[in-house]
């Protein structure tokens, strides 16, 4: 399948009311065939687990957004350009995709939430020990289906690089759970920043520079996707605690403020602790004070009321702004143009 010329595809990708637009413009029109053949692939890596996971388990994959994917083949296509992409890149795209829903899973498991992506959570179906399993089952997959991708001594480097990363998003999901609302505010900003860089940045900044790399591209091209990706993984992450927020539950798929219910500290809630003071509701609700379903709400609202979405959004596209500067090393394509999209979409969804 020949791609569209950078200047008759430029401006097609809309930045619209919410990402799925542009990541189906995406998809469809740039990425078709190489998500073919990541079905394919999935199916295969999905295939040993058969006896373990049922459709629903399956379905997991089908629904999510599929951007560590997307990210990872936009990436390599930057380099290699049109025509097929070598089987190893497809391969790496799964096992990241795998990857990913094993730390959805175990996010679930300590969550204890009911659903995830319209359907019952893996946990709901199983029980926690059957769902710790599950999780892990996918780690091992996804490493082994990553494995198989690695065609050179060189390659080698990157299995590592995905074992630290894997590494990496455990300590996150730990330190988020240590989380202090006790210490000052520059504290608690740093620590967040900490925190997802850890258990979302990464992956995403893993995702491009492996795509980069699995092509031949250089050193210095797999770092800046690498920057790329990871300033991304940011803006996304904080983007998705601001929707926590202000997207109404139909929206979302969960209930609004889960994260002050759950006393995690997401950077608009530091921002509200920080300009509403110690001794308001939302501050006491987050160092441990117990709060009826009305006081939530009435702490939901003055989170909203405050300036705290604002300065979040703020740092949510500084971050993407940020993200793009590190494109301008690569040749014009629409593959960098697709890149510098989702930059853009990921906090401009609607809410």
């Amino acid at each position: 399948m020949r791609c569209a010329a950078p200047d008759t595809l430029r401006g097609r990708l809309r930045l619209s009311s919410g990402t799925g637009d542009a990541l189906d413009e995406i998809t469809g029109r740039l990425l078709a065939e190489d998500f073919a053949r990541y079905e394919v692939e999935l199916s295969r890596a999905l295939s040993p687990q058969a006896p373990y996971l049922g459709a629903e388990e399956q379905e997991l994959y089908r629904r999510g957004k599929r951007i560590r994917p997307m990210l990872l083949m936009l990436s390599a296509r930057m380099i290699a350009g049109d025509g097929p992409l070598p089987a190893k890149v497809i391969k790496a795209a799964v096992s990241l995709e795998m990857l990913h829903v094993a730390t959805l899973i175990h996010d679930d498991i300590i969550d204890d939430a009911m659903t995830r992506r319209g359907i019952a959570s893996v946990n709901a179906r199983h029980g926690t020990n059957a769902a710790i399993l599950l999780g892990d089952m996918q780690f091992v997959q996804a490493i082994r289906t990553f494995t198989d991708a690695i065609e050179t001594e060189t390659e080698m480097g990157l299995v590592k690089l995905v074992l630290d990363t894997a590494f990496r998003i455990c300590a996150g999901e730990l330190d988020e759970l240590r989380s202090d609302p006790g210490r000052d505010p520059v504290a608690q900003r740093e620590r967040y920043m900490e925190v997802i860089e850890r258990k979302t940045a990464i992956m995403f900044g893993l995702a491009c520079e492996t795509g980069v790399a699995l092509v031949e591209g250089r050193t210095g091209q797999s770092r800046r996707a690498g920057f790329y990706g990871r300033r991304v993984g940011r803006a996304f992450q904080i983007f998705d605690d601001l929707m926590d927020i202000l997207q109404a539950p139909e929206g979302s798929g969960k209930g609004r403020g889960t994260d002050l219910a759950r006393r995690t500290l997401s950077l608009p809630l530091i921002f509200a602790m920080e300009e509403l003071g110690p001794d308001h509701l939302v501050s006491r609700i987050l160092r441990g004070a117990e709060a009826t379903p009305a006081e939530l709400a009435q702490g939901v609202e003055a989170v909203i009321r405050s300036g705290a979405p604002a300065r979040a959004w703020a740092e949510a596209r500084l971050q993407a702004l940020d993200a793009e500067t590190y494109l301008r090393g690569f040749a014009e394509s629409p593959w960098r143009d697709a890149l510098r999209t989702i930059a853009l979409v990921t906090v401009n969804r609607a809410f």
